[in-house]
């Protein structure tokens, strides 16, 4: 048995060995996962993606004089894996069909159709409030935006007491943390935040009756997913990302929450609005659409026209609203003062006619 176990083992040593002088070695370590690109579903390189090919056009003047306008593929150089660039497309494919999904939406009308005491500027209050709560347990983004959509689909269905209002608030932002957070705050906190109006047997009773609502199906597209990706394509090959887009983007975004009117527009409309807007702000004289957002956001400038001024006019008249939370929150220097910014008043009309390649 010791022999053969002795031969067992030189038979393996030899084998290396023998491996180690047939086969060169390249100097290269190997790469975690590195194997996974030779799937055929992944795209081996920063080839543009097939989608865009009917967009893509060539103009020619005369015989010698040529010029190629593309839509830029946002996805061939992400560097970051989170971004999943080469199932992007069919990520956000189902995104938007699943905003679409009457389950995911609240009702475009749900205070007259269904409340008969709260009313829109109760609702306005509370988002306002919310957003000072979040930032007060320093929560992301996406966590308002759910508690949010939580709210206003509850509220389409349920006539609630304006005295159970801000516990209904709560107990959403409860959820949602659950949801996004790596360490939601405890129910104990956010009845603090309340100065104890609403009890912890209050919020989680809340909490089931909304999450029997929500059928426990807890994931939902809003505006930030999208305004992510529209705001990539706003910025086109940049190197550098533009900061004071991306901070103005979310200011924007922010404040349509907290408009009852913005309701009735899909998430994704709200996005492409929201960078239609903060591209005009920043620069009032260049056409704040492209090709590419065209693309990627699937709206032509004439479908946002009613959603765009919306916002605009959402953007112009913060300066004499109550609700300061959103204006206070982008006004610090780390958001660049976004929220000081003020668009011209009128969007000139030609800016929503379509483009087309030329």
């Amino acid at each position: 048995m010791a022999e053969k176990e002795n031969f067992v083992r030189v038979t393996r040593a030899s084998k290396k060995r023998a491996l180690a002088t047939t086969e060169p070695s390249s100097g290269k370590k190997r790469i975690v996962f590195g194997e996974l690109t030779n799937l055929s579903n992944v795209e081996s390189g920063p080839n543009p993606i097939p989608s865009l090919g009917p967009l893509r056009q060539k103009c020619r003047s005369g015989k010698k004089n040529k010029k190629t306008v593309e839509v830029t593929d946002i996805d061939a150089n992400a560097d970051d894996p989170q971004m999943c660039a080469p199932y992007a497309s069919e990520i956000f494919e189902y995104l938007h069909s699943m905003e679409m999904e009457q389950k995911r939406r609240p009702l475009p009308n749900f205070m007259e159709a269904v409340q008969t005491d709260v009313t829109a500027n109760m609702r306005a209050i509370l988002v306002d409030w919310l957003v000072e709560v979040a930032e007060e347990f320093k929560l992301v983004t996406d966590t308002l935006y759910l508690t949010i959509s939580y709210l206003d689909r509850f509220l389409s269905s349920h006539d609630l007491n304006r005295a159970k209002l801000q516990l209904l608030g709560v107990s959403c932002m409860l959820i949602a943390s659950k949801y996004e957070e790596i360490s939601p705050p405890h129910v104990e906190k956010f009845c603090d935040m309340t100065e104890n109006t609403c009890t912890k047997e209050e919020v989680v009773k809340m909490e089931t009756d909304v999450l029997k609502h929500l059928n426990f199906e807890m994931g939902n597209p809003n505006v930030k997913t999208f305004l992510r990706r529209f705001t990539r394509a706003a910025q086109d090959n940049s190197k550098a990302p533009n900061l004071q887009l991306e901070f103005l983007g979310n200011y924007l975004a922010e404040l349509s929450l907290i408009d009852y009117g913005c309701v009735r527009f899909l998430p994704s409309m709200v996005a492409a609005s929201v960078i239609f807007v903060s591209r005009f702000t920043i620069h009032p004289k260049i056409h704040p659409w492209s090709l590419t957002l065209q693309h990627y956001s699937r709206y032509r400038p004439s479908e946002l026209k009613d959603c765009v001024h919306a916002i605009h006019d959402l953007q112009l008249n913060t300066k004499g609203s109550p609700l300061v939370a959103v204006r206070d929150k982008y006004k610090q220097h780390k958001f660049k003062c976004v929220s000081t910014l003020t668009p011209p008043s009128e969007i000139p009309s030609h800016y929503f006619e379509d483009i087309k390649a030329q």
